[in-house]
């Protein structure tokens, strides 16, 4: 037997070897070298180790467990809860989701009760060592995670990566951070609920199931880098079925005649809309129909018939939702639901609004409950009580009805976490686009608390008699007696639904007016119409039809409209929504060959087995196996029957400056890019520029949106190199009030001039200056 020696540096022979083990256990050999008599070791069993008991290995002694381990998803919400909690406790973000299913392959067991295959993608294996590392130090575990289904599922998935004891893990749930909700929470912990694990489980599946079975058709037979998804196919389809309604459409001409008249006696005049013609709803289909109609009318006499006066109350807006909060956003500044998603989520996790550290200043952002805790209520009962007096509060505080179709958890409302903090009192810390929406929010909140508005209605009818007919016309008008809730919140005007209040709200009727009182004619206001055909969709309005008919949840609306328009199968031009060429193409041939997958009903109803497998009343691998069955035999008839219409890439117009050949558009993993028609021969790309609707100061091009290597945002004219403009800061479209030059955003409040300098309040230059 042979074993290195140390000294001769080189194997020698082992002279009078003997078995044994080492401290550890191990099989060991030992015996002096036959050359110089130096001691030699040699690891590993031997023959001689045969009729050797080795010793008992030593217990593993644990090093003793010290304090609390609680793991949120946010540095930002981490720094928040890790304030309230103060010491004993070590606040640790996971930054997201820890585990996922491998992007390389479907992932999905569909054999094996459709197990998923998980994996800890690369860049958070560093999270996790560090979370285990953690976990095996600490005496208690909270995870403290969101609270929803996707909340839950990441506390899961954090204890089974990190490998954390179930016997020391707690669940702990808030809805909004803030210290009394955390130690109520903490005072509380529960174990995870697997059911709203497996609902999210089910979710990502059918997802998966759906995403890499039919994605693949479309890359072969369409073109590649194209997707297709549970939700977003169905989002298409409703946009693409509007789109074709609006082009099918038929205008129909009809006519309206208004009469203004001035009372007997009163100086005023008023406008009244033609109702009745001999107690029948008049048809006036064109100009020939109307015309002896008109004729007529100036001969008749006409006097006040009737005089109703009426008291209207309109009740306040329940508070936000998540859908309701995206919409009301859209309209009333103009964000999309993926940027009021995100200013929510910041005002949500926290920010420093000189109260020692980061607070949480609204409730949590996704869902879709109208819920208020007492508190909440109670504290904006004594609010609008001291503010505005007790004629703002009603007797009893309001209860809403949640109208979503099958609302999830309990959650609360989109709400402040407190009342006292006035917008104007928070505005010196948040930045302006937060701000507007921490407003919105407020104000919605509050308005909902308080005591409707009240109108005092007014419809006049007045009546002219002929020898051939007999004529009724109406005006309706209304004026506010009390102001309630109006004085905190008026909810954005829907440019899609015009209402008969709003068209009551534009009429003056003079003051005076008696029945039987004589007018006289001062004109009659004969209309052309044409019926109109539907409004493409808004965001808002598309998020709306969504909840309406139950498809999607609050977490998917925002993640959904945005992936229909990075795909390029939708775009979105003076804030609508219009399907492109492959929009189109991709949708007809969903509804062909994957009906169910575009169905409305069947995306609801899908949707209520999930939530059926989150209250625990289904098992989520028997709904994959009832989806399934019958949705494979559909991508196995697709792969078949689809047929190809895959073309080229789209020419832009111009030469690729490398080689000469037809610049292309080209679809990659992050959207649109430019390239040369001659790849892979010519490799040249640019980027695709997004235009912000500014002209440069120098040449008078567009002004785009270009990023430099490392990622950074600038400005710069489309005609570079030609011209060399650029700027770190987002140019504006209104033109410097004093020497008309080009204003920047300089910081969070004001804008620069780049000509002369002068600065001035972002405010008062434009309402707006982010989408």
């Amino acid at each position: 037997m042979e074993a290195y020696c140390m000294k001769c540096k080189e194997k020698r022979e082992m002279n009078e070897p003997q078995a044994t083990f080492n401290a550890k256990g191990s099989p060991v050999t030992i015996g002096k070298c036959g050359v110089c008599g130096t001691k030699l070791y040699r690891m590993g069993r031997t023959d001689a180790h045969a009729t050797l008991t080795p010793p008992e290995k030593p217990a593993k002694v644990e090093k003793p467990r010290h304090g609390k381990l609680v793991i949120v998803e946010s540095p930002a919400k981490a720094k928040t809860v890790g304030r309230f909690l103060g010491k004993g406790y070590t606040v640790k973000a996971s930054v997201g989701h820890i585990r996922d299913l491998l992007r390389s392959t479907l992932s999905v067991d569909v054999e094996n009760n459709f197990t998923p295959k998980y994996r800890v993608p690369n860049e958070k294996t560093a999270v996790v060592k560090e979370i285990k590392k953690l976990a095996k130090e600490h005496a208690e575990i909270y995870l403290a995670t969101d609270p929803d289904r996707e909340g839950e599922a990441i506390s899961w998935h954090l204890m089974e990566a990190a490998a954390i004891e179930p016997s020391l893990a707690k669940r702990v749930v808030f809805h909004e951070i803030t210290e009394p909700a955390i130690n109520e929470a903490f005072s509380h912990p529960r174990e995870i609920n697997m059911d709203l694990v497996n609902a999210q489980q089910a979710r990502r599946v059918l997802d998966r199931l759906v995403g890499y079975s039919i994605s693949p058709i479309l890359w072969e037979k369409v073109r590649s880098r194209l997707s297709a998804g549970r939700v977003q196919s169905v989002a298409l389809r409703m946009i693409v079925d509007r789109e074709r309604e609006i082009d099918d459409f038929k205008p129909v001409e009809y006519w309206s005649i208004h009469a203004e008249f001035k009372p007997d006696g009163i100086r005023q005049t008023f406008v009244t809309k033609l109702a009745r013609i001999d107690d029948q709803e008049p048809e006036l289909p064109n100009e020939e129909t109307v015309k002896p109609i008109l004729i007529d009318m100036e001969k008749a006499s006409y006097a006040v018939s009737k005089i109703k006066r009426g008291e209207r109350r309109r009740k306040p807006y329940a508070p936000f939702t998540t859908s309701t909060l995206q919409q009301e956003a859209s309209r009333k500044l103009g964000f999309t639901a993926k940027r009021t998603m995100a200013l929510a989520q910041g005002l949500y996790e926290g920010q420093d609004v000189g109260e020692g550290g980061t607070t949480g200043l609204i409730t949590y952002m996704r869902t879709d409950s109208t819920n208020v805790s007492e508190l909440a209520q109670n504290e904006a009962r004594q609010f609008v009580t001291a503010k505005y007096g007790a004629d703002f509060l009603p007797a009893e505080a309001p209860k809403y009805k949640t109208k979503s179709a099958g609302a999830q958890e309990a959650h609360e409302a989109v709400r402040p976490t407190s009342v006292m903090r006035e917008p104007e009192k928070m505005k010196a810390f948040l930045d302006p686009a937060m701000f507007k929406l921490y407003q919105l929010i407020w104000q919605r909140f509050v308005a909902s608390q308080m005591e409707a508005a009240v109108y005092d209605t007014l419809q006049v009818e007045v009546t002219g008699k002929t020898d051939a007919h007999e004529y009724l016309l109406r005006a309706s008008g209304s004026a506010v007696k009390f102001l309630g809730f109006h004085i905190v919140y008026q909810e954005a005007k829907n440019e899609d639904v015009k209402s008969e209040e709003d068209e009551e709200e534009n009429v003056r009727i003079p003051a005076g007016l008696e029945e039987g009182q004589k007018q006289e004619l001062i004109r009659l206001i004969p209309e052309q119409h044409f019926t109109q055909p539907p409004p493409r969709y808004s965001e808002a309005s598309l998020v709306g039809t969504l909840e309406e008919n139950g498809i999607g949840r609050p977490s998917t609306y925002a993640p959904t409209i945005s992936t229909i328009q990075q795909r390029g199968y939708v775009e979105r031009v003076d804030k609508r929504l219009i399907p492109t060429e492959t929009g189109l193409t991709v949708n007809d041939l969903m509804v062909k060959y994957f009906p169910d997958i575009v169905d409305y009903q069947f995306t609801a109803r899908m949707e209520e087995e999930l939530d059926k497998i989150a209250e625990g009343q289904e098992d989520w691998v028997r709904v994959m196996s009832e989806f399934w069955t019958p949705f494979s035999e559909e991508v196995i008839k697709a792969q078949a029957e689809m047929p190809a219409t895959k073309s080229g890439p789209e020419p832009i117009g111009r030469p690729c400056p490398t080689c000469g050949k037809d610049l292309v558009i080209r679809y990659g993993r992050y959207g649109k890019f430019i390239s040369c028609s001659g790849f892979p021969e010519c490799r040249y790309t640019e980027p695709w520029l997004e235009k912000i609707g500014v002209n440069c100061p120098k040449d008078g091009g567009e002004i785009a949106e270009r990023k430099t290597r490392r990622g950074r945002i600038f400005y710069g004219c489309i005609n570079y190199p030609n011209c060399d403009f650029t700027s770190w800061k987002r140019p504006l479209k209104n033109p410097c009030p004093k020497c008309n030059g080009l204003l920047v955003i300089a910081n969070k409040r004001e804008a620069q001039c780049t000509n002369c300098s002068e600065s001035f309040l972002l405010e008062l230059i434009i309402p707006e200056t982010v989408e």
